[in-house]
């Protein structure tokens, strides 16, 4: 029986680079190429794997990637035929720590923004979103958990162990939250939600 692909989705800036992190400390296999390097914004690594981001017209890579996980960015989800089983971790946090975070690796990289304001760019996000949660709703290929970036910062223990039920995985929790910064949280503009890790209601 083929193993189903383990994917990292949500929208850049919300913690999929440390979720990746955190599944390979957990010894899950990493489908990556090393060929985006570490810097300030992530000093961890991308984790990305860059025949993905060609998923429009050639999911190829996904011959490799059963029992591994694999980072692909919220917009792709859809590319991704039916043939395959998926566990996705789907990573939310607020939008406007989102766009702030990106103002801030954009300016990091001398890199001007696209001009949009931030309330609209938070709005458009958050309607991508909301249409991956419908996607990953409805296809039946798709079994998904949605993990909360700064309950997940807040509350890593909590974390570690509903992703070890989700993936089936007996975790190592101390080596899996040592790859979690605490500095990375800001309660004011990262407020966590409450409750617990888990598929949330959708409006079909």
């Amino acid at each position: 029986m083929t193993k189903p692909v383990t994917v990292v989705s949500g929208v850049p800036r919300s913690g999929t680079s440390l979720m990746m992190s955190m599944l390979q400390a957990a010894g899950l296999p990493i489908l990556s190429d090393g060929r985006r390097p570490p810097d300030a914004s992530n000093p961890r690594g991308y984790f990305e794997f860059d025949a993905v981001k060609r998923s429009r017209d050639d999911t190829g890579w996904l011959e490799a990637a059963p029992g591994h996980a694999v980072k692909v960015i919220h917009s792709l989800l859809g590319t991704l035929p039916g043939d395959y089983a998926y566990r996705v971790i789907l990573m939310q946090r607020p939008m406007a720590a989102v766009v702030a975070s990106q103002n801030r690796m954009l300016q990091a990289l001398g890199v001007s923004p696209d001009g949009l304001d931030d309330e609209r760019l938070a709005e458009i996000l958050l309607s991508q979103l909301e249409e991956c949660r419908r996607l990953l709703t409805t296809r039946p290929c798709f079994d998904w958990i949605e993990i909360d970036y700064p309950r997940l910062v807040a509350e890593p223990l909590s974390a570690v162990e509903a992703l070890g039920d989700f993936l089936g995985l007996s975790i190592q929790a101390a080596a899996v939250i040592e790859c979690v910064d605490p500095a990375l949280h800001h309660p004011e503009a990262d407020p966590p939600r409450t409750g617990k890790f888990s598929k949330p209601e959708v409006n079909q």
